[in-house]
């Protein structure tokens, strides 16, 4: 039986990001420098396959430092931790690695800097996630206060509206935190920004992606965990752009087929936790249905690369 022809238009960049890939070499490199198990403190990305396929090799995932015994290493995720998490650490005499991401870790420098210049903080971010949990954490309480919409601009109560500094999660929406960012400088218009905006290149280049392609396809996939801000961001940003219908899916076996019925395109790209074989594998799933014609949009290029904790090197 014939098999009905399908364009696939798959975004460039998209997939793993330095942060993320930095991330789970630490874990890796961390149990083949100490042995199993290795603790790590919150899924160290947010990806169901990357978490278990490190629990294969020996990592243990738990939620609290409460949960890791004192004589094995803890790895702190890479979305951050509050600083009361390592100062705990070397409370017990823990052997601990941040992988924090580096482009966290300079919204966390950003914010100790306003900080220190008398400045109280507004965060832009997603109420609960780990990253802000993490960044909120850098400063006493009272000193970082949370915004997610518009409307809590509104609302939010300053200490003095003179002295106000903003940092923002880094995988938010580009679109919807520049309105956020509007709003605050219209009402308070002496706000300090950061040198160079806290959202990450990753996240900025695969939205941008998403937005070149989504009026293109009839339907989008999104390769992506239920818990990935960025993931989830990607959606939003294809049904904006124009997409008729974006679908979040962690691999093959999520696909909503009835909902594709009928599609002559469809546009793939996967979030920044998203190993590239679960997108090869929505592309075999999608070829047992359809005559693919595969093509590659590319909006950017990334060659960055962080590197590990020197802790971690292995004696020559």
């Amino acid at each position: 039986m014939t098999k009905p022809p399908l364009k696939v238009v798959l975004a460039a960049p998209r997939g793993f990001c330095a942060g993320v890939d930095r991330a789970i070499k630490i874990v890796e490199m961390a149990i083949e420098k100490w042995g199993a198990p290795v603790y790590v403190r919150h899924e160290i990305v947010h990806n169901k396959y990357v978490v278990d396929d490190l629990r294969g090799k020996g990592a243990v995932f738990v939620e609290e430092l409460d949960d890791c015994p004192d004589d094995r290493p803890v790895i702190f995720s890479a979305h951050g931790v509050a600083k009361a998490v390592p100062a705990e650490a070397e409370r017990r005499e823990m052997v601990f690695v941040d992988a924090t991401c580096p482009l966290v870790s300079k919204v966390h420098i950003e914010a100790e800097r306003h900080h220190e210049a008398g400045l109280q903080i507004i965060m832009i971010g997603h109420e609960g996630h780990p990253e802000t949990i993490g960044t909120m954490g850098q400063l006493p309480e009272g000193e970082v206060l949370l915004v997610e919409t518009e409307a809590d601009v509104g609302e939010v109560c300053v200490r003095d509206e003179g002295k106000l500094a903003f940092v923002t999660q880094t995988t938010l929406s580009v679109d919807d935190t520049a309105g956020i960012v509007a709003a605050l400088q219209a009402r308070f218009p002496t706000i300090v920004g950061p040198h160079k905006e806290d959202i990450c290149y990753a996240t900025t280049n695969r939205q941008e992606a998403v937005k070149a392609m989504a009026a293109t396809v009839d339907a989008m996939l999104v390769v992506g965990a239920p818990n990935s801000s960025n993931s989830q961001r990607l959606v939003e940003v294809g049904s904006n752009a124009g997409c008729g219908y974006s679908q979040l899916v962690q691999r093959a076996t999520n696909i909503d087929w009835r909902a594709l019925e009928g599609i002559a395109s469809i546009g793939i790209t996967a979030g920044a936790s998203a190993p590239e074989l679960l997108v090869q594998e929505v592309i075999d799933a999608l070829a047992e249905r359809y005559e693919l014609d595969v093509q590659v949009l590319e909006t950017a290029q990334e060659n960055i690369e962080f590197k590990v904790p020197r802790v971690l090197r292995l004696p020559a």
